[in-house]
């Protein structure tokens, strides 16, 4: 799995792009490729981790998921270490 941050997603259109971490081309993010609960959207600058696929005109993001902050990571990482179970 890729990181990297939403360049722009337009909510009535359903679509937008990301730019991934060390590559200079803009991937295109359906928000049928969104995988969240609920209203499936991305905002300009937000953290992002996802798949790419070659669609029929370019590099498409797939599996897209909001990425965990850093805090978040650490702690679920801690409590794994001490055998508790944290949701995020």
């Amino acid at each position: 799995m890729l990181s990297g941050k939403v360049k722009w997603f337009n909510n009535a259109k359903g679509y937008g792009f990301i730019l991934a971490e060390g590559r200079d081309e803009d991937l295109f993010a359906h928000y049928s490729a969104i995988q969240m609960d609920g209203y499936k959207t991305l905002k300009a600058g937000q953290a992002v981790s996802f798949d790419i696929i070659q669609g029929p005109k370019g590099l498409h993001a797939v599996n897209i998921s909001a990425a965990q902050a850093a805090s978040e990571v650490a702690t679920t990482a801690t409590s794994r270490v001490r055998g508790e179970t944290v949701e995020v």
